[in-house]
């Protein structure tokens, strides 16, 4: 699971890192990450201080002499190279610059790594970046999918990913062994206690997430949506809705899942914690100007709630309880909502532009419109 692996060292980078941010609130957090004001003002302080080796599990010492030889410039690419297979020319030279004040050149780096048989054609394609919409603020929306799975042993592994919108910030990459709705919540639950809760959630229309037909709702969705999460769906067909999460699955199958082979979930997930911490405070983005996720991200003000809150409706709203089967009664019909929603109530609102029409609701949620021109009585 996405924590458990993970070093106090590494949770105290983090925690630093999001609190540093302008304008976090650093007492929630400090509940959130489970420690006291005092000792996270304690580790903040040393983060901003410079004082780093208190929190920070990896050296700084440069490699070597920034008056380094033409020599010393191929042996530093292809370390790097070495500790990241999949980084190409600009992200090399980025984080040689940033971390050990070695400054060369994209088309240097490039050029080593063609010199040595590092980059070949098929790759430079896939590399090209293009512009995708990005919504304007972290936690706006989250986008959700499982990973294709592959063997691990005897068993399957399901990754699961869930990334911000905004800053390509990974919140959830868990080595699940199963697709169900009760896994799928007890990460997001872990997520949402560190985080907080996002304005919108894109998944695509398979299970867990959405049911063909019915308002495509899933016992899932239900529990996001009585959290305050407003929920869409990527097109059947077209996965590239979610596609900075199909992005980070290039990049996890590139960086991680073809480099070696796994024994069990437990060494998965085990990686998955080593590289998600570089993905998101190391590794620059070529589509955010060579920011690291972490350099843009900052957790959301809507903190987990401790229980669900009561379900409300405008006084003019017509408000039915789903009844088994998934179906209401109203004036004679007889109308079918969605089983996932048994027990619960719906609110019925007349169109403010078409007489006849009435707009079905779950909370906030937008489920469908009813003509009742074109309705049969039972």
């Amino acid at each position: 699971m996405p924590w458990e692996n993970v070093t106090v060292i590494e949770k105290r980078e983090e925690f630093v890192v999001l609190a540093s941010k302008e304008g976090a609130n650093v007492s929630e957090l400090c509940r959130r990450f489970g420690i006291s004001r005092k000792t996270g003002y304690k580790w903040l302080g040393r983060y901003e201080s410079g004082r780093t080796g208190a929190l920070l599990d990896r050296s700084r010492r440069p490699h070597c002499s920034p008056r380094i030889s033409t020599t010393e410039v191929e042996e530093a690419v292809l370390a790097m190279r070495h500790k990241h297979p999949a980084w190409g020319g600009r992200k090399i030279s980025h984080v040689l610059a940033r971390d050990w004040q070695q400054h060369v050149a994209p088309s240097t780096v490039t050029a080593i790594l063609h010199r040595h048989g590092l980059i070949d054609p098929a790759a430079s394609t896939a590399a090209t970046p293009w512009k995708r919409f990005e919504h304007a603020q972290p936690n706006q929306l989250w986008q959700m999918d499982f990973k294709g799975h592959f063997a691990v042993g005897k068993r399957r592994c399901h990754p699961l990913t869930v990334i911000d919108d905004h800053s390509r910030y990974n919140l959830v990459l868990a080595a699940c062994e199963n697709e169900r709705r009760g896994t799928v919540q007890a990460a997001l639950e872990r997520t949402f206690a560190r985080y907080g809760l996002p304005q919108r959630i894109n998944t695509d229309n398979g299970s867990p997430w959405g049911t063909a037909g019915q308002a495509g709702l899933t016992g899932l969705a239900v529990w996001l949506i009585r959290l305050g999460i407003l929920l869409s769906h990527s097109r059947p067909l077209h996965p590239q809705t979610n596609g900075k999460d199909e992005r980070f699955h290039r990049s996890l199958k590139a960086e991680v899942l073809a480099l070696r082979q796994f024994d069990d979930l437990e060494q998965v997930q085990t990686e998955f914690d080593r590289w998600r911490r570089v993905y998101n405070r190391e590794r620059p983005h070529e589509a955010l100007s060579m920011q690291a996720p972490a350099d843009r991200y900052r957790p959301s003000t809507r903190s987990m709630l401790s229980s669900l809150p009561g379900i409300e409706y405008g006084p003019d709203d017509v408000v039915r309880k789903v009844q088994q089967g998934g179906w209401i009664s109203w004036q004679g019909w007889n109308i079918r909502v969605s089983k996932a929603l048994v027990g619960q109530p719906i609110a019925l609102r007349p169109s403010l532009t078409d007489d006849g029409i009435y707009n079905v609701y779950f909370c906030h949620q937008h489920l469908n419109s009813l003509d009742l021109r074109s309705l049969d009585a039972d």
